[in-house]
């Protein structure tokens, strides 16, 4: 047996007959509940409000975005496109084009981007389930689906047939025209939906039909400007990124969804961290009550370690013993603190106890991420904090 184990485990499991000393083991045990139900909570909140937040550009966002280094465009040849087709990892792709472009509608206009898609666009992204009113657009039309905040600064309402949406795209080439009008090419459309994603979004897009788009901006039929692939749920992404950089011979450049929206998981991950770290704090000012709850217990205690000591125990046995007292102590409070945190997480989930709105309850998500980085803090301070306060045990002491 484990000599200082057992007189670990005996100390932590008997009351002392200072009752002073009980109500400290107390409060120290419930600040290590409390601390780590608290951090697992909160990271808890902080990874639902990730999910949450990125569910919006998620509808919008490809598992991979392919897009030329040099230009704005390039021209996908038939045989990259059947090369494309024989990737395992690829579910399905899209052809698009996005260029910024001027929309008049009345006498209102804005300066926005148009974003061409082909008939595999509702396959690959899921913009079908944002549509806030109306349909999506058909092939080979000239109707567009505008964002809420464009349809909301124009005034515009659907299937408007006597006031158009007008598109002007800049001509290319060099040189100046006398007539300014001479310098774009110019279309109606016609709005017949309104998608809601997130006030970015809904005033950043206006889709239209690829076609459109390339005889807009003037393209070749087989001009694009990018490829977004809807990636199979087993496909190494980079596996996937190595045949496509060598279709095209290294003359692309790949993003999948999280470098689309760096700055957003940046800002996300940020927060996260900053959260951890604050509440880690909180916990850090509850372990000195254990280290009090150590330092009295060893006070206590000081005649039988004194016998102890007399008969051949050595002082870092003693030691030990307060130090695997305080650990034992940590593990236990944070697994009860734990399971309290991870309770109160799926009663969230099950029955949205608090709601952020009438409709939207706070979003959590329980994640074994999470529980293991309570624990590993939990029990990481505790043994800290534990040896902090056994190292008081010394032979002066005991003398």
């Amino acid at each position: 047996m484990n000599f200082p184990l057992y007189i670990a485990k005996r100390y932590i499991f008997s009351r002392s007959k200072n009752n002073a000393i009980n109500i400290i083991n107390r409060i120290a045990s419930m600040g290590i509940i409390v601390g780590t139900m608290a951090l697992f909570v909160v990271l808890s909140v902080f990874s639902g409000l990730k999910v949450f937040s990125l569910s919006f550009t998620n509808e919008i966002d490809p598992d991979l975005k392919m897009t030329s280094t040099y230009g704005k465009s390039f021209l996908l040849t038939p045989g990259q496109e059947s090369q494309i087709k024989k990737i395992n990892g690829v579910a399905s792709y899209t052809k698009i084009i996005e260029e910024r472009v001027l929309f008049i509608f009345k006498d209102k206009q804005q300066v926005t981007y148009i974003k061409g898609v082909d008939s595999n666009y509702v396959v690959v992204n899921d913009i079908k389930k944002k549509l806030f009113n109306g349909q999506w657009l058909k092939p080979d039309s000239y109707q567009v689906v505008v964002g809420y905040g464009i349809a909301r600064d124009f005034s515009m309402g659907l299937l408007d047939f006597e006031n158009p949406l007008q598109v002007l795209a800049p001509k290319p080439g060099k040189g100046a025209f006398e007539n300014p009008e001479e310098a774009f090419n110019k279309t109606d459309v016609l709005p017949v939906g309104i998608y809601s994603i997130s006030e970015d979004l809904d005033s950043k897009y206006v889709f239209t039909d690829l076609r459109l788009a390339q005889e807009l901006l003037l393209y070749k039929p087989n001009q694009i400007s990018g490829i977004e692939f809807n990636l199979k749920d087993n496909a190494d992404e980079a596996v996937v990124n190595s045949k496509l950089e060598k279709i095209f011979q290294n003359k692309i450049t790949l993003k999948n969804r999280a470098q689309l929206n760096e700055s957003l998981y940046k800002m996300l991950n940020t927060e996260n961290i900053a959260v951890y770290l604050i509440f880690t704090l909180v916990i850090i000012v509850a372990l000195f009550n254990l280290i009090g709850a150590l330092i009295m217990m060893i006070l206590d205690k000081k005649a039988n370690l004194k016998t102890l000591f007399n008969l051949g125990t050595e002082i870092n046995n003693l030691r030990k013993i307060f130090l695997l007292q305080g650990t034992l102590l940590s593990v236990f409070g944070g697994s009860i603190g734990l399971v309290l945190g991870i309770i109160l997480v799926l009663l969230q989930q099950q029955y949205e106890l608090i709601m952020i709105t009438p409709t939207l309850a706070y979003p959590v998500v329980f994640t074994l991420e999470n529980v293991l980085i309570v624990m590993g803090t939990i029990v990481s301070l505790g043994f800290v904090a534990s040896l902090i306060a056994s190292s008081r045990v010394s032979k002066k002491l005991l003398d």
